[in-house]
């Protein structure tokens, strides 16, 4: 095992180009798309095309900023429209009497918090107009505040240590999901050495020297394991210990980084073995793994993707299981036996993936 991993580590000292590119992207990735997320978009500009233009953007700049941690700006309709056009802004609102409609040109996922908070507001006014018969409800509006100031029964929500409920932070899952996406192109490059020994013969020559089989792909594997689980640990070091991100308990993180390695290493196996050849695999397996974060649901808020294919799909990767115990970890407290199940599952993923593949890997001539 050892001089296959000397030799697999050489190359890279060598040339280390290829980790610290994937090390840089995914903190760069994460401070692009998770800080957006994190902090949310503090401003938004509002306009309006209609007639009345002032008097419609005066009673919704009110409404919108009455309880509301984003800000409702009432700026020029061209302004608003050319800062969302050159990324100056993710989004603007367009105001109409009983309406309104996005201005945007990117799908950022900052754009749905806004669209939420708006929408919040245009259905309470929709409501209260519904009831009141008319469009003055200032009375009415009076009545229902004093009546939320003193209601008969007040419910709260805390956890089951007392503690307040944490509001699902974006921010974060994008820092676990850039950096564990971004490790799997690196695992999956180092597994394909095997790939290549296999067809280049040096497989064969070394299969005739005192090294064993079992040693050979030991070595292998484990150095793809251990450059992925530095390049994560390496990001997540940087996030938590200099850039200021509290990720939780980090030895529970360490652990679910090493399972989640380890599973994705049994995957690129799999798909070494069905791809055959290096050069297939390194058209197939920077194909199929793009489309993996997006399946499980990782660039999206929590109960975004309903359909049960789709989610059966994306169980059957290991990215969604480690997202779900790092997260459960970084904003709930988690226990181990919180994240047991994330666990088990990705370790019979990567069982089930290593056997298959090492076999179909086996069938590989050199």
């Amino acid at each position: 095992m050892y001089p296959v991993f000397m030799a697999q580590w050489t190359k890279d000292r060598r040339k280390p180009l290829t980790i610290i590119l994937f090390i840089v992207l995914s903190i760069i990735a994460t401070v692009i798309f998770g800080d957006n997320s994190q902090y949310a978009q503090t401003s938004v500009a509002i306009f309006s095309s209609e007639s009345n233009a002032q008097e419609i953007e005066g009673k919704w700049a009110e409404l919108l900023n009455e309880d509301s941690d984003i800000e409702f700006v009432i700026t020029d309709e061209k302004k608003a429209r050319k800062d969302v056009s050159e990324g100056k802004r993710d989004v603007a609102i367009r105001l109409m009497e009983s309406d309104y409609r996005l201005v945007t040109a990117s799908d950022m996922p900052s754009i749905q918090l806004v669209e939420q908070e708006v929408d919040k507001v245009f259905t309470k006014e929709a409501t209260l107009e519904a009831v009141a018969g008319t469009e003055d409800t200032s009375e009415l509006r009076n009545e229902v505040d004093n009546y939320m100031d003193h209601p008969p029964i007040k419910v709260e929500s805390q956890t089951l240590t007392g503690g307040e409920v944490p509001q699902h932070n974006m921010g974060m899952q994008l820092l676990f999901g850039f950096t564990l996406f971004m490790a799997m192109f690196t695992i999956g490059f180092k597994v394909n050495g095997i790939n290549a020994d296999k067809v280049s013969g040096i497989w064969n020559r070394l299969i005739l020297s005192p090294v064993s089989k079992t040693s050979m792909y030991v070595g292998h594997l484990f150095y793809s394991f251990c450059v992925g689980f530095f390049q994560m640990i390496a990001v997540f070091l940087i996030f938590q210990y200099i850039m200021g991100y509290d990720i939780g308990n980090l030895r529970m993180i360490l652990v679910i980084t090493a399972v989640y390695t380890l599973s994705m290493v049994s995957m690129a196996m799999l798909i070494a073995g069905i791809t055959k050849t290096p050069e297939k695999f390194n058209m197939i397996y920077p194909s199929i793994i793009p489309i993996i974060p997006i399946i499980s649901g990782v660039y999206m808020p929590p109960g975004t993707i309903s359909n049960p294919i789709l989610q059966f799909i994306g169980n059957l990767f290991p990215l969604s299981h480690a997202t779900e115990a790092m997260m459960d970890v970084a904003l709930f407290n988690a226990h181990w036996n919180d994240i047991a199940l994330s666990i088990s599952l990705m370790l019979l993923i990567g069982v089930v993936c290593m056997g298959v593949g090492i076999n179909m890997v086996e069938r590989i001539r050199g």
